[in-house]
C-alpha cells in the first residue's frame, strides 16, 4: 500500500493499493482517478498503515482510501465499516472526514 500525507488546513491522508496508481475508473457518471500527484506516497506494510491510521485519526485527519487491501486495512482499524465503502467499476473506495 502507498501512503501520502499532505497538510493544508488539516492533514489529508491518501492510502491506496500500489497497483492502482495512475489508473482511472469510470462507471456511468462516476469517476475514480488515482492520480500519482495525490496518491503516490511511500510503500508501507499493513502494520505501518494501521499505525498511521490510528495516529492520523487522533489528529482529525481527512482520509482518501482506494483499493481492496487499503479498504480492508481501514475496516480492520475501525476507521470505516463496510457501509462506508463505495465502488466504481468494482474498485472500492472511501472518503473520511473526521
Amino acid at each position: 500500500m502507498l501512503v501520502k500525507i499532505q497538510q493544508s488546513c488539516r492533514y489529508i491522508v491518501a492510502i491506496c493499493d500500489s497497483n492502482l496508481i495512475g489508473k482511472r475508473f469510470e462507471e456511468g457518471k462516476l469517476q475514480l482517478d488515482v492520480k500519482e500527484s495525490f496518491y503516490k506516497g511511500e510503500e508501507k506494510t499493513k502494520e505501518q498503515v494501521l499505525h498511521i491510521i490510528k495516529k492520523m485519526a487522533a489528529e482529525d485527519a481527512t482520509f482518501n482510501i482506494v483499493g481492496k487491501e487499503s479498504i480492508q486495512t481501514a475496516i480492520e482499524s475501525e476507521l470505516i465499516s463496510e457501509e462506508n465503502v463505495g465502488k466504481i467499476h468494482g474498485i472500492p473506495f472511501a472518503l473520511v472526514l473526521l
